[in-house]
């Protein structure tokens, strides 16, 4: 039993450890910036009392100082008129010492989240939501990756997970997740399928993936039985059973046992969100100080 337990822990992608020392290169990068005269500078902006995004916006703070990155934060009330929010972006897309804006969603209902968004300078957008990037990263030359389908990539990569004539499904077609890691893994030369909750024969077309990409945001949607034996699991889900317990949209002790490799819940892609958030925003530093 000791061996069988040493081999499973073994298949576990640990995103945290892996997240901790990506930040500790990032770290050593923005010393150097520092060297040369350019501190990377990440401004987040909060718009109303969601309790989830207080936290996620507090967490950014935390790895921002532990990183070098110059923070800025804005917390406005949630009656804040939209055209307040459109002055303060654009305001920041023009502030020297900011080279990342982030808009933390989501936003209260009377503000168009798309309107915000596309407010955002593309040069400057470390979410790497606007729509110019959306659409280089399409075309193979993307500016700034969106966060989490970054981490995930670089999970796959740091662990030697090669994606070249893999079939890869991606399960979930958000515009933050599905979409984006399945051109991600296409320009790796991987053959993408995307799935969705309303995709027939869901189970076929896992059982088929060498790599599945959970990306739905439904509890345990996704069977153990379904995995392939030896393919690579990884979860993005993040969702609330009960009063404590977190689950991903794998069901993951039945996964785990066929699964060459798999992202726990918590622990796997989670960590690596914030870490691509610092990522792009030293990206971006490195291109201002590159046209300076």
């Amino acid at each position: 039993m000791a061996d069988e337990g040493r081999m499973k822990l073994s298949k576990l992608i640990d995103g945290k450890a892996i997240s901790q020392k990506l930040r500790q290169d990032i770290a050593k990068e923005v010393a150097g910036l520092k060297e040369k005269g350019y501190t990377p500078g990440l401004a987040v902006v909060l718009v109303g009392e969601d309790p989830a995004s207080r936290t996620y916006v507090s967490m950014k703070e935390k790895a921002c100082q532990a990183a070098g990155i110059f923070s800025l934060e804005h917390k406005l009330p949630e009656d804040t008129p939209q055209a307040d929010l459109l002055k303060l972006v654009e305001d920041l897309n023009h502030d020297e010492r900011i080279d990342g804006i982030l808009v933390q969603l989501p936003l209260p209902g009377h503000i168009n989240s798309d309107r915000i968004i596309e407010a955002i300078s593309p040069h400057k957008d470390v979410d790497g939501f606007h729509p110019y990037n959306f659409g280089m990263l399409v075309i193979g030359k993307p500016l700034f990756q969106p966060c989490t389908p970054y981490g995930i990539m670089k999970l796959l990569e740091v662990t030697g997970i090669d994606l070249k004539g893999k079939e890869v499904v991606v399960v979930g077609r958000s515009n933050i997740v599905g979409k984006p890691v399945a051109f991600m893994c296409l320009a790796k030369h991987a053959t993408v399928t995307i799935c969705h909750s309303r995709t027939v024969d869901l189970q076929a077309k896992v059982g088929q993936a060498d790599v599945v990409i959970a990306a739905v945001g439904k509890a345990e949607m996704i069977k153990g039985a379904w995995i392939k034996p030896g393919a690579v699991v990884i979860d993005v889900g993040i969702n609330r059973v009960g009063e404590k317990k977190l689950v991903g949209d794998v069901e993951f002790e039945a996964a785990l046992e066929r699964a060459s490799a798999i992202t726990p819940v918590p622990g796997g892609v989670g960590p690596m969100t914030i870490t691509m958030l610092l990522a792009n925003t030293v990206e971006s530093c490195k291109q201002r100080m590159n046209k300076g």
